[in-house]
């Protein structure tokens, strides 16, 4: 079985919903199917219902191994309103719909598609090729890639570069032009909770200022714009430089005028609000107020509000205590601060000749489309490989409709992706491992 579709129907019908994961049945059957094509194999678990598979397709040694690494987990779909089943995994109209076609099963069908031709044929890769099968990643990754990094990092002795998933980055600067975005660094995840203090009372007399829903208040208002200061950083002034240089009018002055001032509101202006919302989260740390607790009766003013603030640190140097004193800072108010996740951070992107030759790959298959390094909002295993010293990428070869968004279905419901992008990954993929540093 060579057919990106067929493997990523497979891969979808298989229920992975995380909780509870329960990934076995699908990673095995990813094992016995790699068996069955000659690579060596090997399972390894902290929760035998939850294993992870490292496969090996030796190379030509000319080039260092390469790690591709996927992760079967999907996220719920209670609660979503779904126009199909999302485990049928139908075709319709040249799309595959169901849960994980973006988020990740189709991009490790196109994986597998590319190491099973290159098997098939005896055909080897330039170097070895390691593709780490993982549950969990939707939820921390506790069994499976940080497991990894911790138990057994000798499985990954050599490798320099590794590429997953991209994290659903996507712009559309007005889908004129189709956009081949290159994942090179992500922003760090810095949940945390900010408790507001006040007196307590009968709820039918008035707080004032002094009461912990004023504050609450005051603390809402500070971060409703959702950052906390601009910083331009080096790869997003690259983006920026790279798609002001080649997009139609007007995103090439808008694109421009933001690099030069991301601090000014107009520079934005009459771009699509998910493209200038995304543009202006590259440019600084966010904060965004998620869940909030407190209270123990109506009539009861509380002493006490807690909301969790999920906060999203830019790539590079910067740390936590940073963070937390330009949150305090704009908030105005006194709170207690509690760090509830701090995820890993991931050394300065570099775009070397690995970045270029990911960007040569998708120019060759598709001349008419742009190229551009990107960072991502959200968080993936990537963060975590860096610790062994192995540079990460976020590379998801799509093919497709400019005017069409499939990245942006990760998560929703009704998420689908087109048939023709699944051959075009696994033909770049292919064509990558033949030839890469």
């Amino acid at each position: 079985m060579t057919d990106p579709l067929g493997l990523a129907q497979r891969l979808i019908r298989f229920d992975t919903v995380n909780p509870p994961g329960a990934e076995r049945d699908c990673v095995l059957w990813v094992r016995d199917l790699l068996d069955g094509a000659g690579l060596d194999t090997r399972i390894v678990a902290r929760d035998p219902q939850r294993p992870n598979l490292i496969a090996r397709l030796p190379g030509r040694g000319l080039a260092a191994p390469l790690l591709l690494h996927a992760h079967v987990d999907v996220v719920p779909v209670a609660g979503q309103d779904w126009t199909r089943p999302p485990f049928s995994a139908e075709v319709v109209d040249g799309e595959l719909w169901g849960r994980g076609s973006v988020d990740m099963k189709g991009h490790l069908a196109m994986m597998l598609a590319a190491l099973l031709r290159l098997a098939a044929a005896g055909t080897p890769p330039a170097g070895d090729v390691i593709l780490a099968v993982v549950p969990d990643e939707e939820a921390g990754s506790g069994t499976g890639a940080k497991y990894l990094v911790n138990e057994h990092p000798e499985l990954f002795d050599g490798v320099r570069y590794a590429i997953g998933e991209d994290g659903g980055a996507e712009l559309g600067l007005g889908r004129q032009v189709r956009l081949h975005p290159i994942v090179v660094a992500e922003k760090r995840a810095c949940w945390v909770r900010a408790t507001v203090h006040g007196e307590p009372g009968h709820g039918s007399r008035v707080a004032g200022p002094g009461g912990a829903a004023h504050k609450l208040l005051r603390l809402l208002t500070a971060i409703d714009g959702g950052g906390l200061g601009v910083e331009l950083t080096p790869v997003v002034d690259r983006m920026l430089a790279e798609l002001s240089a080649v997009l139609p009018p007007p995103y090439d002055k808008r694109l421009a005028a933001f690099r030069a001032d991301p601090a000014d509101p107009a520079a934005l202006a009459d771009l699509d609000d998910a493209d200038a919302r995304y543009l202006r989260s590259l440019v600084q740390h966010t904060v965004n107020a998620t869940v909030i607790h407190g209270g123990t009766g109506t009539n009861v003013l509380p002493a006490h509000i807690s909301v969790d603030l999920d906060g999203r640190l830019l790539p590079g140097d910067f740390g936590r205590e940073e963070f937390l004193a330009r949150l305090r800072e704009r908030a105005g108010v006194e709170m207690d601060l509690e760090i509830l996740v701090e995820g890993e951070q991931m050394p300065e992107p570099e775009l070397d000749g690995f970045y270029e030759r990911l960007a040569d790959v998708l120019k060759a298959r598709d001349p008419g489309g742009v190229t551009f390094p990107m960072v991502t909002t959200a968080s993936t295993d990537a963060r975590l490989f860096p610790q062994l010293g192995i540079r990460c990428y976020g590379w998801l070869p799509l093919l497709h409709d400019p005017a069409r968004s499939y990245r942006g279905r990760l998560h929703c419901p009704d998420e689908r992706i087109a048939v023709e992008a699944l051959e075009f990954g696994a033909a770049c993929f292919t064509d990558l491992l033949l030839d890469h540093d």
